[in-house]
């Protein structure tokens, strides 16, 4: 293999020989830089200077890319082991690994924690809208067991042993998906060249279709605080009630840019959506945006409200699948439900009329809100419901 030339001229003639330890040590410094190939162990060279410092490269072509691997100092590393070093290193190209990157990454990924913290600091923080809630996971359920390990040596296994550490089946498998999404930014920036995370199972899991019942909401409306009760009326995500800002509150529609403004995370499709507020809606919209409750305090609100009236376990995303529900209930169909529920659609059409239905719209989350007031046994006067 002969070195090219920077100026693309044709590389210099080969020099290759069967090496010896003798030849090694009693090679003579030359006027420029030279390599000498061993003719016994392919893409083993010994690179010796001018100044006398000869050492052991290997060259290899990784995705068409030349490598030039530094195996060791000639002095200090003989000819065998040099050539040992060499095979394992082919052996490793051959079944498409790089080891330079290899050996990058082992000196610069770290310790897990260090490399989780450059995740959030360099891209979850900027790119990631639920990125908060991630660190959460990771600061609870990866630190403790991972934190001091070197990055790259932690294994399949030792994943396997957190996830089955965890009890809840499904909070094990949001942790798998933050540790994965760490380790595959990390290999990005080669910093690691392995996600241990893949090939791990997560926990089998059935999508929730709970809805309240009638007499639930009826029970249950009293002691929400104004987040629960604008999930439940607008039949939006538990998260974007709780960012809600008030700009986006315009002429009784809530407009939701789909990207991030502010403090605003964006929709989670990345959409811009809106959807109209009915009369009781409104009336809750500046107390709302007054207490702002947060969506960890509405979760832990409305737990400890199914445990006391003992009832089955319901969460704030429960209370947007019930208005949604409602929408269908009440005779709008499904496109409705999508519609209002800013679900993403194959429909070409929906580029063209996404604001199209404004009246029906309308139209929709007064009944939604009528019902709800029939269920909570407040009267509601012509199409103004008050559920103060």
């Amino acid at each position: 293999m002969g070195r090219p030339r920077r100026d693309g001229s044709p590389a210099r003639a080969v020099n290759k020989r069967k090496l010896s330890d003798r030849f090694v040590n009693d090679r003579r410094p030359p006027k420029r830089p030279e390599l000498v190939w061993d003719a016994k162990q392919p893409n083993l060279a010994l690179s010796v200077r001018p100044t006398g410092k000869r050492a052991w490269k290997v060259v290899y072509r990784f995705h068409g890319k030349l490598v030039w691997y530094h195996v060791g100092d000639a002095k200090v590393m003989g000819l065998a082991a040099a050539r040992e070093e060499a095979q394992e290193i082919m052996l490793a190209v051959t079944k498409g690994k790089d080891p330079a990157a290899a050996r990058r990454a082992e000196r610069s990924s770290g310790t897990f924690a260090e490399l989780a913290a450059q995740y959030v600091e360099l891209y979850s923080r900027k790119h990631n809208k639920s990125w908060k809630q991630s660190e959460r996971l990771v600061a609870k359920h990866l630190l403790p067991k991972f934190g001091m390990l070197k990055a790259h040596e932690i294994t399949r296994t030792d994943v396997r042993l957190m996830m089955a550490s965890i009890d809840a089946p499904i909070l094990a498998n949001q942790v798998l998906k933050s540790a994965s999404a760490i380790f595959s930014w990390a290999i990005k920036q080669e910093m690691v060249t392995a996600n241990p995370c893949k090939l791990v199972d997560k926990n089998p899991a059935t999508s929730r279709e709970r809805v309240l019942s009638d007499a639930e909401v009826a029970r249950m409306w009293p002691h929400f605080d104004t987040g629960l009760r604008l999930i439940l009326l607008t039949g939006q995500r538990p998260g974007e009630v709780t960012a809600m800002q008030r700009p986006h509150i315009v002429d009784g529609w809530w407009q939701m840019p789909g990207k991030p403004q502010g403090d605003w995370p964006g929709t989670k499709n990345a959409r811009d959506h809106r959807v109209w507020l009915s009369d009781p809606a409104q009336a809750l919209i500046d107390q709302h945006l007054s207490e702002r409750p947060s969506a960890k305090v509405s979760a832990t609100r409305m737990s400890k409200l199914v445990s006391e009236m003992e009832i089955e376990r319901a969460t704030p995303h429960d209370l947007r699948r019930t208005c949604l529900t409602i929408i269908t209930r009440l005779g709008f169909g499904r496109d409705a439900m999508d519609r209002v529920a800013n679900h993403k659609s194959n429909k070409v059409t929906d580029v063209y009329d996404r604001h199209g239905y404004a009246d029906e719209d309308k139209m929709i989350m007064a009944a939604v809100a009528r019902l709800i007031s029939d269920l909570v046994d407040v009267p509601a006067k012509s199409n103004v419901v008050s559920l103060r």
